[in-house]
């Protein structure tokens, strides 16, 4: 990454006395004019538990919750905040409160007006109970001068507060609706019906099935969105839904990884293979350790396995050669990676004297003790294919391991919740900013009973001061270095062996048009998505 492309992009993320006027939204396409009507099918094989993206988070409903509820910003493909319901914005120069100016002609879908009250509510509601305790962390209350104007006050500076304001991360909920008393997390509106403010509102909501979405005609922003509709097909058949695609009944498939599906639509004219759009997601696949439970509660243990797995072989015999290996807690276009990390190279005859050190010598039959592995529905290629290949590796070293299915997204994240596991594959996304998608992981004070937190209750006071002092720090550069010490401990110390970066793409029909290709991809906003 050239130098200053890493100081821009640092530097964005870090929001240092940022200032944004009004800025105007990026022409749909200048080369023909989008045509309006039409109904686009998304295919997906991750089910949403509900629609509420303020309590909940993942792929599975951030990609309804984006078109049903819009945020203060959104972002371009070069990580430039864009004006959203907030037409214009400030960050003060201390760092410590950003203003948002709403616009004065946003509705929710019950005719009801989008004012700072509701932007104050649903701000603290996802600090409250979103899995992602650090990224509204420092704040501590919102004001509303006026109807029309919210200042969020922090306790200390946050650099990810701007890129927070994205639509998968913040969506600005209904005070008249979800501020009546009940808990949030479990209140009846996630699921029926769902009334938000964005392009699209909720028609039909069938776990499992599908998702309708209609044009919402008072939409804020002038002649947008250019769709009549969206329908989200759920299946856990990935084939199923390749399929449809070919048959034209799906138009397009996000989060596209499978490598037998990219070489073959690669060259199809009749469609659009792109890995642009996920830029800010920045997904990393990974093996999850449960560090509460011995062995593995034992780092030289975890350390054996690391070494008995060949991540090369993974990412280019596995995976196709569409992934690249990971070997840290932050994706490599990350302003903050850093080379210098602890690695495990493939070495069998070293993992076994490593677990003999350990005390965990091979019994007669050869076996050392057993454990299960878990791994994320609706992804082989990165979950099941890569866990039966572990399987195979550790029991060259005298490991038992037994493969555990799950049959949905939910019955997953409860058993990891809970914890519930030896090892699990995961699925884990960066999400623009270390302060959002990485501290979450590794703070001690995020062991909790629910997915994507530190699930592995891994606990390093020297980690939390780490990322504590780097999630309060302006200055990019401040924050790289401490972010550098942070990767070091944890590749020594391995609570996760991290094995690849997610090769996602989206495919769709060369109908499509504007296929999004902002940092957050198709989990933007869809107005300005079109049939042609």
């Amino acid at each position: 990454m050239p130098l200053l492309r890493l100081t821009r992009r640092a530097t964005l993320l870090s929001a240092a006395l940022m200032t944004a006027s009004t800025l105007l939204a990026l022409p749909a396409s200048a080369a023909e004019e989008p045509r309006r009507g039409g109904t686009l099918v998304i295919g997906s094989t991750q089910t949403p538990r509900h629609l509420n993206g303020a309590v909940q988070s993942g792929i599975a409903t951030a990609l309804p919750s984006t078109q049903i509820f819009a945020s203060p910003l959104r972002f371009d493909d070069k990580w430039n905040p864009q004006p959203y319901l907030a037409e214009t914005w400030k960050l003060s120069e201390d760092g410590k409160s950003l203003t948002l100016n709403l616009r004065k002609n946003a509705v929710f879908h019950d005719g009801k007006p989008v004012t700072s009250a509701d932007v104050a509510f649903s701000i603290m509601a996802i600090k409250a109970n979103h899995p992602f305790t650090t990224m509204l962390g420092p704040v501590d209350k919102v004001d509303t001068p006026d109807p029309h104007t919210a200042v969020i006050r922090m306790s200390v500076p946050h650099p990810a507060i701007v890129l927070a304001m994205s639509p998968a991360l913040c969506p600005i909920l209904p005070k008249h609706i979800y501020g009546d008393g009940q808990e949030l997390k479990n209140h009846p509106r996630n699921t029926t019906d769902v009334v938000g403010s964005g392009p699209f509102r909720l028609t039909e909501f069938k776990p499992a099935q599908r998702i309708v979405l209609e044009r919402f005609d008072k939409f804020f922003l002038p002649g947008k969105p250019y769709l009549d509709k969206v329908i989200v097909n759920v299946t856990p058949d990935m084939a199923s839904l390749v399929l449809g695609l070919e048959r034209g009944d799906v138009q397009m498939l996000p989060f596209a990884t499978l490598p037998t599906d990219l070489k073959r639509f690669a060259s199809d004219p009749k469609v659009s293979l792109t890995p642009k759009g996920y830029d800010g997601i920045g997904a990393l696949n990974w093996l999850a350790f449960n560090t509460a439970k011995k062995p593995l509660s034992d780092v030289q243990v975890r350390k054996a396995i690391a070494m008995a797995i060949d991540k090369n072989f993974i990412a280019k015999a596995l995976m196709g050669g569409f992934a690249t290996v990971s070997d840290g807690p932050l994706v490599a276009s990350s302003p903050f990676a850093v080379p210098d990390l602890v690695r495990y190279p493939l070495d069998l005859k070293k993992a076994a004297e490593m677990l003999d050190a350990a005390g965990y010598k091979a019994g007669a039959n050869g076996e050392r003790f057993r454990l299960t592995i878990d791994y994320l529905p609706g992804a082989d290629d990165q979950q099941k294919n890569v866990a039966e290949y572990i399987r195979g590796q550790l029991k060259k070293v005298g490991i038992a391991v037994e493969v555990r299915a799950s049959a949905d997204f939910p019955a997953w994240a409860k058993r990891l919740a809970s914890h519930d596991f030896d090892m699990s594959m995961d699925l884990v996304f960066n999400w623009g900013d270390p302060i959002i998608g990485v501290h979450r992981t590794y703070l001690s004070t995020n062991i909790k009973p629910i997915i994507w937190t530190n699930t592995q209750s891994y606990a390093n006071p020297k980690v939390d001061e780490l990322l504590n002092t780097a999630g309060s720090l302006a200055d990019p550069t401040q924050r790289k270095a401490y972010y550098a010490t942070f990767q070091k401990i944890v590749t020594d110390e391995l609570p996760i062996e991290f094995i690849n970066q997610v090769p996602y793409h989206t495919i769709a029909s060369k109908k499509v048009g504007n296929v999004p290709a902002s940092i957050w991809g198709p989990l933007s906003p869809l107005d300005e998505v079109y049939l042609k």
